[in-house]
């Protein structure tokens, strides 16, 4: 069967050749060949220069999401057998054991495809038409590379409508419990794999929650958004004397009272309530705390409703900000990629104005390094942690 060769418009190309894995519809040209969703195409700039080939769909406004820069490349099982064991071996070389981000998709080469490792189990996410397709060679390679007891697959996410693809969650391979315990930096977690959040928990934040351990010893914290107590949980273990767990979710507070009881800390509290009603609750009492963690669910997934969120984002910032002691710190999280770096930045800097204090950065983190970011991708680029230290002004 002839391949697909798609021209994109004038210029187009620039984003392409920086390295961004995605081609829009509205950036093509003309198309050469049969057109078939699932199957490859190869995309080349107005003037003829081949810029790469990956699979196409003509449902999504992603219609080409690139697999390779090399027009001499085959792209088969043995193609992503490397890509895979390629991802694989470089979380190991850099230490992690028992759960981690195995494959990040698009930064690690095959767009649309997650893989996280829970101890024995696998979770898959599945995002793209291309991948779906070929949902029985990725599942033996898989068991190949990782020889699990069972692989589940946690496509129960609404982008994958854009690709005219139902959502679903199914065991692919072996057998999967319900729950996992697993080690974060010496605590026990259990984990949901079918019903918690992304494909069962916030792998991304592991190296967050670890680095909290310098400003949490024997200090009061208000830990919101807590979900299933990440942070707050870490918190504890350090060595804060009291922390407060804030999450609006009923089953998450249940969750994060399991979790407490599993590593034996009696020092974490799980209080389930509106986060921004409470923090205006506190205010109004008094309250102050050493240490205030904000790690909101993402305000917007759209750029459409980007002013609403940002305003979101100071209201919980600056609250948080008033509620600190004099040299307190506040661990400040965002997971919107429409909320760049830049613009996250800007908005602590409004909140910290209208605060009328002193207030510090002391760190800037990403994402884990087990979740890489793909230079070129500002999508891959999701995830900001912001620790400022909040003083009274002189």
């Amino acid at each position: 069967m002839a391949e697909c060769r798609l021209f994109l418009k004038p210029k187009e190309e620039i984003r392409i050749q920086r390295g961004h894995p995605w081609v829009y519809h509205n950036e093509i040209d003309r198309f050469e060949g049969p057109i078939q969703s699932g199957e490859l195409a190869s995309v080349f700039s107005a003037q003829g220069e081949f810029l790469g080939k990956g699979f196409l769909n003509t449902a999504s406004k992603i219609f080409v999401r690139i697999v390779s820069r090399d027009s001499a490349a085959v792209i088969d099982e043995a193609f992503f057998a490397t890509l895979i064991r390629r991802a694989h071996q470089a979380r190991l070389n850099l230490g992690y054991q028992d759960s981690y981000r195995a494959l990040f998709g698009e930064a690690d080469g095959i767009p649309g495809l997650i893989v996280d490792r829970y101890g024995e189990y696998l979770v898959v996410q599945i995002l793209s038409l291309g991948i779906d397709r070929r949902k029985e060679m990725f599942t033996r390679l898989l068991v190949a590379e990782f020889a699990p007891r069972g692989i589940l697959e946690r496509s129960d996410v609404s982008v994958r409508a854009k690709e005219g693809l139902p959502e679903t969650v199914q065991v692919l391979y072996g057998t999967v419990p319900d729950t996992v315990v697993i080690d974060e930096n010496g605590l026990k977690m259990a984990v949901d794999l079918r019903g918690g959040q992304k494909t069962g928990t916030f792998l991304d934040q592991r190296g967050n929650h670890a680095a909290l351990k310098p400003y949490v010893f024997d200090k009061t914290v208000l830990d919101c958004f807590s979900h299933t107590g990440g942070f707050g949980l870490h918190a504890a273990f350090y060595g804060a004397s009291d922390v407060e767990c804030v999450d609006i979710s009923a089953s998450a507070v249940r969750q994060m009272e399991a979790n407490a009881r599993l590593n034996g800390l009696s020092n974490i509290h799980p209080i389930q309530a509106d986060v921004f009603s409470l923090l205006r609750s506190r205010l109004g009492e008094g309250k102050q705390y050493d240490v205030v963690i904000l790690d909101p669910p993402a305000f917007t997934k759209t750029a459409d409703k980007l002013e609403k969120a940002y305003s979101g984002y100071k209201e919980i910032n600056l609250q948080a900000m008033k509620l600190l002691r004099a040299g307190g710190y506040l661990v400040t999280c965002s997971c919107s990629q429409h909320m760049t770096p830049g613009l996250f930045l800007e908005m602590l800097g409004e909140a910290a104005a209208d605060s009328g204090r002193l207030v510090q950065m002391a760190e800037f983190r990403i994402q884990g390094q087990d979740h890489p970011t793909l230079l070129g991708s500002e999508e891959s680029l999701y995830l900001k942690c912001v620790i400022l230290r909040v003083e009274d002004r002189c």
